[in-house]
């Protein structure tokens, strides 16, 4: 089953929209997950429970903490003040491509990073792992 972006996108929207109780024209792409559409930590794993139900693909909350931080590890990621390196903000630069890097260089906590992430975010991560999945 090979699904294509706005599919999934219309499948993302229908999570949120029921584990959130937010409208429909709420989620937008750049809406943020935790500021604009309130979600909370254990909302994300409903959310992601409905996409496993109704898309047939598995992402845990690890999967998606890994799909943010890349790999990196906790030292190389965040600095000892808690703020995320540049290297961390490499990385976030790749899955979270509306951020500004120099906006943010020195100054973004690690804990505000998934205040960042958007419903085009997640939409990818899910397309990724569909894609993954019907290749394996």
């Amino acid at each position: 089953m090979t699904l294509v972006k706005d599919e999934v996108f219309e499948a993302v929207r229908a999570a949120l929209v029921d584990a959130l109780g937010v409208e429909e024209e709420d989620v937008v792409a750049e809406a943020t997950l935790l500021g604009d559409l309130e979600a909370e930590s254990i909302d994300l794993l409903d959310i992601l429970f409905r996409l496993e139900r109704s898309l047939g693909v598995k992402i845990t909350a690890a999967d998606l903490a890994e799909h943010v931080q890349g790999g990196i590890s906790e030292d190389d990621f965040g600095t000892p003040e808690g703020v995320v390196s540049d290297i961390g903000l490499a990385q976030l630069a790749t899955v979270m491509p509306q951020i500004d890097v120099e906006a943010l260089r020195g100054k973004l906590p690690a804990e505000g990073v998934m205040g960042l992430f958007t419903v085009d975010n997640l939409v990818d991560l899910v397309l990724a792992r569909v894609t993954a999945t019907a290749a394996a």
